[in-house]
């Protein structure tokens, strides 16, 4: 049911379902053996080819795989909606019709995040299988249904009146791939009525071949959030000749923007580094902070598959409250350093209560 006044927070992505390995040690089923099978990195995520198809189901067969929601908005979404007041989130993506749609759907509605989803009568729900190898995760996502979606989804009355409520948007650069035209829509309507539009660069591929579609919607994005090797991505693509993250952060604040009335702000995190965030001032300056990350001991660590969609969410959280940007950082890496200790991008029950750090 529909929040009468509207959601604060609007995400769009591509909904999917994570088929999670939780690893066999022994060959030939070891995760290290599954990455060099496919043909994978171990710390990655890319779009599935024909030769990755077969991945999802030996993850099921010989990896004693969980079936987690995930897609990477959604995750966010979540996160959100975790720390802030009932009602508080909307998640919009397309879906198809059957029972792993009901998971996502059932799992948001756990989470108090309202889906207003298209459903594809054609495509099945598109999935991501995930392989964890000590810290790191390889992410292969066949889109399936999730590349289905439609502006005229968007441009529904009873949707399109949830993204004239909301305050926030927040969408995942994996859309890119998909449905600009939806994403220019939000990035326009925020730019209009100066509302804050956020934007995720979310793996190191959209920079490098999606690069005309990100720069189409950098201009109205008021936060762009990416980790080091997005950030290195986006600098190559670019022609930058830097790797350093706080010159590339300084880069991403001051490209051009359509809305004037408040800066940019660039954030960059560095896994276990401190995040850096750069904000363009008015008179010409740039102001660099870094925020070193919540300490977790190894042996708490479950598995870090979603911990930047867990940062994005607390971070979003503290941007849709008016919180300032030091204690939105805090409050997403808070978010992260409780999402690492769960399997999956997930969140612990009973509810904890957000703590600034000392």
């Amino acid at each position: 049911m529909a929040a009468a006044d509207g959601y604060p927070l609007l995400c769009l992505e591509n909904p999917l379902l994570d088929i999670q390995g939780v690893g066999r040690l022994t060959e030939p089923y070891s995760d290290e053996a599954l990455l060099k099978k496919y043909g994978l990195k171990d710390n990655d995520a890319i779009l599935a080819e024909e030769k990755h198809m077969g991945l999802y189901e030996e993850l099921l067969q010989n990896h004693d795989a969980k079936l987690i929601a995930g897609g990477a908005a959604q995750n966010t979404a979540r996160g959100a909606q975790y720390i802030l007041p009932e009602n508080s989130v909307a998640y919009i993506g397309c879906v198809g019709r059957d029972k792993y749609a009901d998971i996502l759907k059932d799992a948001c509605e756990k989470a108090g995040v309202h889906t207003e989803y298209r459903v594809d009568d054609v495509q099945p729900t598109g999935k991501c299988g995930v392989i964890i190898t000590g810290h790191n995760r390889s992410m292969v996502t066949h889109l399936a249904a999730a590349n289905e979606y439609k502006i005229d989804h968007l441009k529904q009355p009873h949707v399109w009146s949830l993204v004239e409520k909301a305050r926030v948007y927040y969408v995942g650069g994996y859309h890119l791939t998909v449905c600009v035209p939806a994403i220019l829509a939000l990035a326009e309507e925020a730019a209009a009525k100066n509302k804050i539009f956020m934007l995720s660069l979310s793996a190191p591929f959209i920079p490098q071949f999606f690069k005309d579609q990100l720069d189409s919607v950098i201009p109205y994005t008021d936060y762009l959030l990416g980790n080091e090797t997005e950030a290195i991505s986006y600098s190559e693509s670019h022609g930058w000749g830097t790797t350093d993250i706080v010159e590339i952060a300084k880069k991403l604040a001051t490209l051009p923007k359509k809305n004037a009335s408040r800066p940019r702000v660039a954030i960059i995190t560095q896994g276990t580094l401190p995040t850096v965030t750069a904000v363009a001032k008015e008179n010409g300056e740039i102001e660099v902070k870094e925020f070193k990350v919540r300490e977790i001991p190894k042996d708490r660590i479950n598995d870090t598959n979603g911990a930047g969609d867990a940062f994005a969410g607390g971070l979003t959280a503290g941007i849709v409250q008016g919180k300032s940007l030091d204690e939105s950082i805090d409050m997403g890496q808070w978010l992260a350093s409780l999402s690492i200790q769960e399997l999956g991008p997930s969140y612990p029950f009973p509810k904890q209560t957000y703590t600034a750090s000392n």
